[in-house]
């Protein structure tokens, strides 16, 4: 599927544009399932003033989307109409540790922000090592793993309005709870601060390899999958659920309930989005049979069906 080129109208309206503009590109290789259909737009922009001079130029009524590494997100086989967004590490990768605190750009990997962290002897950002995201990821879903989450070490962010004007929230202002935020959906995230504490290094290194060795032991790390699939209800862990209600190892089509950690659902090799998609649905139908607990999607979706 294709759809309408766009492009050469929005570069002739930005003259003074920098980033790359390029229409119908493929974003099934961007993400971590290596499914899905092309965005109509792909945007790269250069840094934060050429992202903030494309959104205050691109007409209201154009829909936009941004993805990081594809980790958690699901593209539909029909693609994306509109602009999607790639911020890339060599325009918001910048990761600067200073005293006890450490500023990332939300292109920079989760882990790489751990390990600048830990470098600098500022602990309480290892969690970070565990989880295969981006910095922009984890704000817009207050990313969390092995006992510590995003609100608990952020100070501020930055990001871009949908009219092309930076801001910047303060935690409380970030209204953070369990795998959301409370900002405007359409910002887009730029940066981030946080601080740590000064620790012994020993102590840090040792904490990084328990989660290191947590992930290699319990997830399918090695698979195309999208991590974690369903947010945990509250007093309850989603794979426990999904194991009780006989899914462990369940597919459709191409797409499997990992045999490994069953809160995973893994492309087997020749899965579509649908697949996968109907995979999810279907286990969240046998669940809510089962157990009487609707679960709720933690991986995003986005897109239209092929």
């Amino acid at each position: 599927m294709s759809f309408p080129d766009i492009s050469a109208d929005l570069k002739s309206a930005m003259p003074e544009l920098r980033g790359r503009v390029l229409a119908n590109e493929p974003l099934g290789p961007l993400t971590w399932f290596r499914v899905g259909g092309p965005a109509q737009v792909l945007f790269t922009p250069v840094d934060e003033d050429d992202l903030a001079y494309f959104l205050a130029h691109l007409p209201a009524d154009i829909p936009v989307y941004v993805i990081g590494v594809g980790s958690n997100l699901i593209v539909r086989d029909g693609g994306v109409e509109g602009v999607v967004i790639r911020l890339s590490p060599r325009g918001f990768g910048t990761i600067v540790a200073e005293g006890d605190t450490v500023r990332a750009g939300t292109a920079a990997l989760d882990k790489r922000v751990a390990e600048a962290a830990a470098a600098a002897n500022i602990g309480g950002l290892e969690f970070y090592f565990g989880i295969p995201g981006s910095i922009g990821g984890a704000l817009r879903m207050n990313a969390g793993a092995n006992g510590g989450e995003t609100k608990d070490v952020l100070v501020e962010a930055r990001g871009v309005t949908r009219a092309g004007e930076t801001v910047t929230f303060t935690n409380a202002e970030m209204g953070f709870v369990y795998r959301s935020h409370g900002v405007d959906p359409s910002i887009i995230f730029t940066s981030a601060l946080y601080r740590g504490t000064l620790m012994e290094p020993e102590k840090i290194r040792a904490r990084m390899n328990e989660v290191q060795q947590h992930r290699e032991t319990a997830q399918p790390i090695r698979e195309k999958t999208g991590g974690s699939t369903f947010k945990n209800p509250p007093g309850h862990s989603s794979w426990k659920l999904v194991d009780a209600a006989g899914m462990r190892g369940f597919r459709v089509g191409g797409a499997q309930v990992s045999e490994m950690h069953c809160n995973f659902l893994i492309n087997t090799g020749d899965a579509t989005a649908a697949d996968i998609e109907t995979l999810g649905e279907t286990v969240r139908d046998r669940v809510k049979a089962h157990s009487g607990i609707e679960l709720q999607w933690e991986i995003k979706r986005i897109g239209v069906a092929g």
